[in-house]
């Protein structure tokens, strides 16, 4: 499938009073990699405004493997596993020195017209298009 990855540094505003990144944080990180991945299909946000709809994730989640700490660089990568009637991202987070895995996460995203708020059951033809183009 189609991947994109981000290299993050933590920062010292990212951590908790336990000294490790705070969770709600990983939010931030998973958008930077899934924006990367949907420039790379030449889909990200403003594109999807154009064809006339919004994608609001529906669900996400997050499995917490070890610990983010001060300073460490991540290398996230976002993969596109469903684009047909949904999207849907699988993201791992890995140490960028050693490898290590750090975080699994997946996000599902629909598509909900701009014009009148309903939720689209299908991709619009514009996604299905530019996703196929790349495969």
């Amino acid at each position: 499938m189609i991947s994109a990855d981000v290299t993050i540094q933590a920062q010292f505003y990212d951590l908790d009073p336990m000294q490790v990144v705070w969770h709600g944080n990983y939010a931030r990180y998973l958008e930077q990699a899934r924006c990367a991945l949907l420039d790379r299909i030449g889909y990200n946000y403003p594109e999807m405004a154009e064809s006339g709809f919004m994608w609001p994730i529906v669900d996400m989640q997050l499995k917490y493997v070890r610990p983010i700490r001060f300073n460490q660089t991540v290398r996230v990568t976002a993969s596109l596993v469903e684009y047909e009637n949904r999207l849907r991202i699988d993201y791992r987070l890995h140490d960028a020195a050693t490898g290590e895995l750090l975080t699994k996460a997946r996000t599902t995203q629909l598509a909900v017209a701009l014009e009148d708020q309903s939720l689209a059951f299908e991709s619009p033809a514009v996604l299905i298009e530019k996703v196929r183009a790349l495969l």
